[in-house]
């Protein structure tokens, strides 16, 4: 802890006893720069040192947050800010990982609202805006990147206040804490720069101040020191965890009362509502981006404690002798589900270097650790003794557990992503998504068209010089396959984001797919005869030399239907010669698809294989003459 410092009249906030700690979350929309901000204020305290090499977005150390470019995993650093530490939580921007909004503002007393000088409040802002609220957290407003050359800074200002107004009503707040939302302070910032300031910028210019000190001021006048009791029986709720090779099991924790010491005996208290004695081995603090031992935490502190083998987030570690255990951490319910089991196709184990985990007992434990550190999933049995259904909040959040779990040498097969659905007064009702598109004005009949067909019901509309804002309320099931169309119709320039809105009556079929598949049907290697003879039939996925087996899906179809192929057909030999000999083939380069667009291409059929070097989309039966007889049944079926 940092030593307490003696309070003077220019300094109020240190007479408040606990006034040398501050911990403060901070939450925006995907991409609002909340990870580079974290970086300037590391910078700014000096946790670098002069000869540091610079590092962008260092809180994302996950190899999968650096390519994808998103927080997904909350984290929290500590910064010494003349003798104060602010304890600053780095939480994710994107809707599928609310769970680890959650448990961030769990972490905390403050919170700091990220908003784009250009986009303003999105669909996450409100998503993040809303538990924090209801958290009953104070709230400081920075408007961020306000040097975008399209900055509107006193607009997103505007724009913000009324999203609080209109969320304070939701929630049903009070009229004093109403006043106080409104009197929230606003911080101007180029967090890229290292910039901040009280005085609002021109649009488009860097902030006055030449560092971060406004900001820092800000933030300790404005969120309070911990009002947690020290000298009460203890109580540290876990929030996270994490582990190391030399310490095992590591629980991150708010010591909510108390303290807790390196050695203690202290009472684990479970969600099972059992109680024992553990032996805290090892206490650490963290500093800057470091751990540290340290002898002792009080009430306040986040600190990381081993010794605990079995602990889970929720759990509560309290005083032996009067064992009283924190409310578990609540969160959204899932409203996506897909399957994931073992590796089923013909090629499993067959690649050059194929993944090491291969049975159903290995994949099972591997989703038996995740659910200890990911309260947003859920694992449920299904009929297949070797597959389960994995309930997450989104496509993203599924996609990267299984990118995660192909990294570590699973082969898997994992099934079309669908929407979990609820029966409500005797009918069946589904999830809906609040869509927020920003499109070029070329582009606007063809995304409303496309959000038509998937159900979209348009709310708002907000025209610019050259682009257009449209708000949807979608169903859940419309945007399962939307993103890849979307950015094609927009040639990559349309911006889409979306947050939960609840669930509501189930409103038909959805087609959200136009063409169908072509289909290998046999086993072998592609041949580029093969590939030049079916280039006007599709574009194809694979390329000359890859293998492929009766059932994959090689390619889009050109109809509105599956087509059954060759691919591995070979030039016949004859005894005929040509002056001329045979001419080079010129082929065009196959479409290779992410784990994220093969299980957006996915048909109700079809699945998609995933190995450590490979992802594959199949069907689900790979024998045609079965799926012939299953869809004659699903026809005869259906005119009955």
């Amino acid at each position: 802890m940092a030593p307490t410092l003696e309070a003077t009249p220019a300094d109020p906030f240190r007479a408040r006893g606990r006034g040398e700690l501050r911990n403060v979350a901070i939450v925006a929309h995907v991409d609002h720069g909340k990870t580079t901000l974290v970086d300037a204020m590391l910078r700014a305290s000096g946790a670098f040192g002069e000869r540091a090499e610079p590092v962008d977005r260092i809180m994302d150390s996950g190899d999968l947050e650096r390519e994808k470019g998103i927080t997904i995993l909350a984290k929290h650093t500590a910064i010494d800010w003349h003798g104060t530490t602010i304890n600053v939580v780095d939480t994710p921007g994107h809707a599928d990982f609310g769970g680890e909004v959650e448990r961030g503002l769990s972490m905390v007393d403050g919170v700091v609202l990220l908003v784009d000088a250009s986009e303003g409040p999105l669909p996450q802002t409100r998503f993040v805006l809303r538990k924090t609220l209801a958290a009953g957290l104070p709230v400081v407003l920075v408007v961020n990147k306000t040097d975008r050359a399209d900055a509107r800074i006193g607009e997103v200002v505007d724009e913000s206040l009324e999203l609080l107004l209109e969320l304070a009503d939701e929630l049903d707040l009070d009229e004093d804490h109403t006043a106080q939302l409104l009197d929230l302070p606003v911080v101007y910032a180029s967090g890229r720069s290292g910039r901040a300031s009280r005085e609002r910028p021109a649009d488009g210019t860097q902030p006055d101040s030449p560092d971060l000190q406004p900001l820092f001021d800000v933030l300790l006048g404005t969120v309070p020191p911990p009002a947690d009791d020290p000298d009460s029986p203890l109580q540290a709720h876990v929030t996270n965890l994490d582990a190391t090779s030399f310490l095992g099991r590591i629980a991150l924790c708010r010591v909510r009362a108390g303290t807790i010491r390196r050695g203690q005996q202290v009472a684990w208290c479970r969600a099972d509502g059992t109680i024992s004695r553990v032996k805290v081995t090892e206490l650490l603090r963290t500093e800057a981006l470091t751990r540290t031992s340290a002898e002792s935490a009080s009430a306040g502190d986040l600190v990381a404690v081993a010794g605990i083998a079995d602990v889970t987030i929720g759990d509560t570690l309290a005083d032996p002798d009067n064992p009283v255990a924190l409310p578990r951490i609540n969160v959204d319910e899932p409203a996506i589900s897909m399957t994931i089991g073992i590796n089923t196709s013909p090629l499993v184990g067959r690649d050059p270097h194929p993944g090491a985990k291969l049975t159903a007992r290995q994949v099972r434990a591997r989703l038996d650790s995740e659910l200890v550190g990911n309260v947003s999933i859920r694992v449920l049995p299904t009929e297949r003794p070797d597959t389960w259904e994995v309930q997450g909040r989104g496509e993203l959040a599924l996609a990267v557990l299984v990118e995660t779990m192909r990294r570590e040498g699973f082969e898997l097969t994992v099934g079309k992503p669908e929407v979990v659905t609820k029966v409500i007064d005797g009918k069946l009702h589904e999830p809906f998504e609040h869509l927020s598109v920003d499109v070029p004005t070329e582009s606007l009949g063809a995304v409303t068209q496309l959000l038509a067909a998937r159900k979209g019901e348009l709310s708002q509309m907000v025209h610019g010089e050259s682009r257009v804002r449209m708000e949807f309320r979608v169903p859940s099931r419309g945007l399962i396959g939307f993103r890849t169309e979307f950015l094609t119709i927009t040639r990559g320039a349309g911006i889409a984001s979306h947050v939960f809105d609840g669930y509501g009556p189930w409103v038909g079929e959805i087609n959200s797919r136009l063409r169908g598949s072509l289909i290998a049907d046999r086993a072998g290697p592609v041949t580029g005869y093969a590939v030049d003879a079916l280039s006007d039939r599709g574009e194809l996925f694979v390329g000359p030399g890859t293998l492929v087996y009766g059932g994959m899906v090689i390619g889009e179809y050109t109809r509105n239907e599956d087509l059954e192929v060759n691919i591995v057909r070979e030039k016949k030999l004859t005894n005929m010669r040509k002056s001329t000999g045979d001419e080079l083939i010129k082929l065009t380069p196959p479409t290779i698809l992410s784990l994220e667009q093969s299980l957006e291409f996915c048909a109700n059929d079809e699945c998609v294989e995933v190995t450590p070097e490979n992802v594959r989309i199949r069907k689900v039966e790979l024998d045609s003459h079965l799926r012939a007889r299953a869809r004659s049944r699903a026809r005869t079926a259906a005119s009955n």
